[in-house]
C-alpha cells in the first residue's frame, strides 16, 4: 500500500490531505497493514486535549518485541540486526543478527524475571553504547517493565534523581565505559548515586572495561554469569496498547527533569512509519543514527522505529573526534552506510576541522543525510551537503521533541524539494498552527507565531510520570484545545516551516520580536566564528539588549577583539538589520553544552543579567568548567 512508503511529492500530499481528512481511518490502515496484533483495537483514537487525556489504538493486545524482532525470523533471521561499532577502531565490529538478537533478549528477559522484575516494574538502565543498552530496553518490553535509559554521562546526583522519580526497583549499568582515549568508572557514579536510592534492590553490571569495581553482596551480580544460566525462550508479556512502555527525562527550563511517559502501540506505529519515509529505507540498506540511547533520538531511530521495520542500525560506542576527526566518515566507509542522521553540532565540530578528514574517505554509500536535536544553520547545511552528500544526498532537517515520540515537521528525500535551515513540511497526520500571544491562530504564509499542534499523532506522551497536572500546565495550558511545542516558528511563502527557536530565547528588544536563532545564524556567517549564542538581558532604554557570547574558530585568534566585535555586528546588519545589533560581546573558548549538544542559554542568560548565585546543577554538562571561565570574564 503506498500510503506506508511515500516517494513523490505529489503523493505526500495526497497521502497527508487523506491522513489529516480523515486520522482514524488513515493511521488503522497503517497500523492493520505493517504490525501484529494479538487483539485489534476496539477504537482508534479518543482524545480531550483540555484534561488532556489522548488513547490510540484503546482495547488492543500486542508486544512491540514481537514487532521489532519475533516476526522477523521467518525473513530475515540471518540478516544484521544490529550492528556494533566499539569505540576502538581496532576492536571488530560486531554484527548481531536478528536471531542472536531475539536470543539474547529472551535471556535478558528471563534474568529480570529471575530478579523479581514484572509487568510495570521501573528499571533504571545507565550503559554505555554498547549492543547491552539495546538488548536491556527490548527485554524490559519483553516482560511489560518499564524502562528508563539515563544517559551515561550524567552525574550521580542527577542518576539518582531520575530513580526515584519513578521509584525504579533495579539498575542495569557497566564497570565503566569508554569514550575516545578515556575511559570512565560508571560503577563509581551509581554506588554514589545509590546512597539515596532506597527502592533499588538490585544491580546487573555488565563488564565491558574490566576494571576494578566495588560489589555490594546481595544487592549487585555480573550480568554474564545469570545469562550463561537464563533460558533462550522468553514468551512475551501481552500488553495494552496504552501501557507504559518507557518513561524519558527531558530537563525542564526550570527545576525537576520531566520522565515523559509514552505508551505501547501508538509509539510503536508511528515511529516505525516515520523511520521508513523520513530514511527512505530499503530492505538492504544499512542505517545509522549517532545519538545515543540515552535520548529519544535514539530511542526511536535506533532501536524501536528501525528494528520494526526489519533494519539494520548501527550503533556506534564512540566519538566522532577519536582517533581522529575522520572516524564518521570511515565508519561510512567501512559499513557502506546508506542513511546517515547526526546533530548540528558535530557537523560544525567537523567542518571547524576542514574537509581534509571527509575527502580521504569513500562516501558513496550515502542516499539520506539527516539532523537532529536543534535547526541547522546555513553554513553548516551546505557544508554537510556539499561535502558530505556531495550534492546527492538529500538532507533531512528533522524537528521533534522527547515529547512527540518522534519526527513531526521535515523533509520527505526525494520528494520535499529542500530549503537551508527550514524543516519544510509537517509530516503525515501532523497538524501544526501558529498562534500570536493572544491565542489566535496565524493564518497565511510568510508570518511567524508559537508552534503549536492542535491535533493528536499517536506517539505522543501521555502524561508527566506521577504528575499530570505539571504536564497538562506545561504543554496544554498556553493555548486551548492546542499542544504548545515551546517553539517559535515561521512559515514562508510556499508554507515551509522554519524553527526559529524556543519561545524563551525570543527577546524582545525595542519592541522588536527577536528570535536568537535567525541572530546566531548571521553571526556564525562570519569566517573567524565557530559557533555563538545570544541571549537577553535587560536594558534602560531598549528594555532588554542583546548579549552574545561567541567561540572563535582560531582559539588563540590575534585579531583586534574590538574591530572583530563591529564586524560581527555589521554581519547582522546586513542580515537582520541594525536593531539585531549586539551590545555586548563575549569572545569563549566554548559554550555550555547538554550531553547531546543543546546550548544551556538558562545558564549564558543568568550571567549576562549578572544573576550568577543559583546556576542549578551544572555537574551534567558536557563542559562544566566552561562556566566558570564564562562567569569570570563576563562583561
Amino acid at each position: 500500500m503506498s500510503n506506508y512508503h511515500i516517494k513523490h511529492l505529489e503523493e505526500y500530499y495526497q497521502v497527508y490531505r487523506k491522513s489529516v481528512r480523515n486520522p482514524d481511518l488513515f493511521w488503522e490502515e497503517v497500523a492493520e497493514e505493517h504490525f501484529l496484533w494479538r487483539k485489534k483495537w476496539d477504537k482508534v483514537l479518543s482524545w480531550d486535549f483540555k484534561k488532556p487525556e489522548i488513547k490510540w489504538f484503546e482495547g488492543a493486545k500486542l508486544n512491540i518485541t514481537e514487532n521489532c524482532i519475533d516476526r522477523h525470523l521467518t525473513t530475515r533471521a540471518n540478516k544484521t540486526a544490529i550492528l556494533f561499532e566499539p569505540n576502538n577502531p581496532n576492536e571488530p565490529a560486531l554484527h548481531i543478527t536478528y536471531k542472536e538478537l531475539h536470543e539474547r533478549v529472551c535471556k535478558f528477559a528471563n534474568v529480570l524475571k529471575s530478579k523479581g522484575i514484572g509487568k510495570g516494574d521501573r528499571v533504571c538502565i545507565y550503559l554505555p553504547m554498547i549492543p547491552e543498552l539495546a538488548v536491556s530496553v527490548l527485554a524490559c518490553a519483553r516482560i511489560g517493565a518499564i524502562h528508563s535509559v539515563v544517559f551515561a554521562g550524567f552525574s550521580a546526583t542527577a542518576l539518582s534523581t531520575r530513580i526515584n522519580d519513578c521509584d525504579a526497583k533495579m539498575v542495569i549499568t557497566s564497570d565503566g565505559s569508554y569514550r575516545g582515549d578515556k575511559s570512565i568508572d560508571l560503577k563509581c557514579i551509581v554506588d554514589d548515586a545509590l546512597k539515596s536510592c532506597p527502592g533499588v534492590h538490585s544491580v546487573l553490571v555488565v563488564n565491558r572495561t574490566s576494571s576494578e569495581i566495588q560489589m555490594k553482596d546481595g544487592r549487585d551480580f555480573w550480568l554474564q554469569p545469570l545469562l550463561d544460566k537464563a533460558d533462550a525462550h522468553c514468551e512475551i508479556e501481552i500488553m495494552d496498547a496504552e501501557d507504559p512502555l518507557f518513561i524519558l527525562y527531558t530537563s525542564g527550563s526550570t527545576g525537576m527533569p520531566k520522565g515523559m511517559m509514552h505508551t505501547t502501540a501508538g509509539y510503536m506505529v508511528y515511529t516505525a512509519y516515520t523511520f521508513k519515509n523520513v530514511f527512505q529505507y530499503k530492505e538492504n540498506d544499512v542505517y545509522w543514527c549517532t545519538a545515543d540511547i540515552g535520548w529519544i533520538t535514539g530511542h526511536s531511530y535506533i532501536v524501536y522505529g528501525p528494528l520494526a521495520n526489519g533494519a539494520t542500525s548501527v550503533m556506534f560506542e564512540g566519538v566522532p573526534s577519536y582517533p581522529d576527526f575522520g572516524r564518521f566518515w570511515e565508519i561510512v566507509e567501512k559499513h557502506k552506510v546508506n542513511q546517515f542522521y547526526t546533530a548540528p553540532t558535530a557537523i560544525r565540530a567537523l567542518a571547524k576541522q576542514g574537509v581534509g578528514f571527509v575527502e580521504k574517505h569513500d562516501l558513496s554509500s550515502l542516499k539520506v543525510l539527516g539532523t537532529v536535536g536543534e535547526p541547522i544553520n546555513e553554513e553548516a547545511w551546505h557544508w554537510y551537503n556539499d561535502n558530505v552528500g556531495k550534492k546527492k544526498s538529500p538532507i533531512v532537517d528533522t524537528w521533534w521533541q522527547t515529547e512527540t515520540g518522534g519526527i513531526m515537521i521535515t523533509p520527505i528525500p526525494f520528494a520535499t524539494p529542500t530549503k537551508p535551515t527550514y524543516a519544510t513540511l509537517p509530516f503525515i497526520g501532523i497538524q501544526p498552527a501558529l498562534l500570536d500571544e493572544q491565542g489566535n491562530e496565524i493564518t497565511g504564509n510568510q508570518v511567524d507565531g508559537r508552534l503549536c499542534i492542535k491535533f493528536p499523532w499517536p506517539s505522543i506522551a501521555r502524561t508527566i510520570w506521577g504528575n499530570h497536572q505539571r504536564y497538562k500546565d506545561t504543554y496544554f495550558s498556553a493555548f486551548e484545545n492546542m499542544y504548545f511545542t515551546g517553539d517559535g516558528a515561521l512559515r514562508d511563502e510556499v508554507g515551509y516551516y522554519r524553527i526559529t527557536g524556543r519561545v524563551d530565547d525570543v527577546i524582545i528588544v525595542s519592541g522588536h520580536n527577536l528570535g536568537t536563532a535567525p541572530i546566531e545564524d548571521a553571526v556564525n556567517e562570519h569566517p573567524a566564528v565557530a559557533e555563538s549564542a545570544i541571549v537577553g538581558f535587560p536594558h534602560d532604554v531598549k528594555g532588554f539588549a542583546l548579549y552574545g557570547y561567541v567561540t572563535l574558530k582560531e582559539t588563540g585568534e590575534s585579531r583586534d577583539q574590538d574591530n572583530l566585535r563591529k564586524e560581527i555586528n555589521q554581519v547582522i546588519t546586513e542580515h537582520i538589520g541594525p536593531i539585531a545589533k549586539l551590545d555586548k560581546i563575549q569572545f569563549t573558548s566554548g559554550l555550555p553544552k547538554t550531553r547531546s549538544g543543546k546550548i544551556m542559554r538558562r545558564i549564558l542568560r543568568k550571567i549576562a543579567c549578572k544573576e550568577t548565585d543559583n546556576l542549578g546543577d551544572t555537574s551534567t554538562l558536557l563542559n562544566p568548567e566552561v562556566v566558570q571561565e564564562i562567569m569570570d570574564n563576563a562583561l
